[in-house]
């Protein structure tokens, strides 16, 4: 691999390895295909990268699943290719579809089990937490409508999410 091709695709890795949505050898993988001038087999992909193919193979399936690397039939190879995919927005809407969004609903789950284990419970402190869970289920619900909204191609203002939980007096915003 040639000194860019690798700066880049070391670049991707180490901030895939912090980001919990793709691993250091995914993002690497497609870090070499991004930038490669042709589709690549397992086989170039592995010689480039120093990894086996059936590891290659597996984080390739996952990039497929992803929408950052797509299947190219070769003429006159009966070999699979890959290439990345350029189209980032819609890799960004199945990244939030998939993976913020589920995060988002089990927020949202948690907070209706915690009001059905607390029902019936009575007094200031029963009022706190249910003025807590409110205000923690409006923001999630309009972090899942605006999940919604970017996935949809619609615009969302930013603005609202501010508006649901106040910044408690004397804390500047940052």
């Amino acid at each position: 691999m040639d000194r860019v091709t690798g700066t880049l695709a070391d670049g991707l890795g180490a901030a895939a390895s912090a980001s919990g949505i793709l691993t250091q050898q995914q993002a690497r993988i497609f870090g070499l295909l991004y930038l490669s001038a042709r589709p690549l087999s397992l086989d170039d992909i592995a010689a480039e990268l120093s990894q086996s193919k059936s590891n290659v193979s597996l984080n390739i399936r996952a990039l497929v699943e992803w929408h950052l690397v797509r299947l190219r039939r070769m003429p006159g190879s009966r070999r699979d290719h890959y290439e990345a995919a350029t189209d980032f927005f819609r890799a960004m809407q199945e990244i939030f579809e998939r993976r913020f969004r589920w995060t988002v609903r089990q927020v949202l789950a948690a907070v209706a089990e915690t009001r059905s284990a607390a029902a019936g419970s009575r007094g200031a402190a029963a009022g706190d937490l249910e003025e807590r869970l409110a205000r923690l289920e409006a923001f999630f619900a309009l972090i899942d409508v605006g999940i919604g909204a970017f996935v949809r191609g619609e615009a969302f203002p930013a603005e609202k999410l501010r508006n649901v939980i106040p910044l408690p007096a004397g804390r500047g915003r940052r």
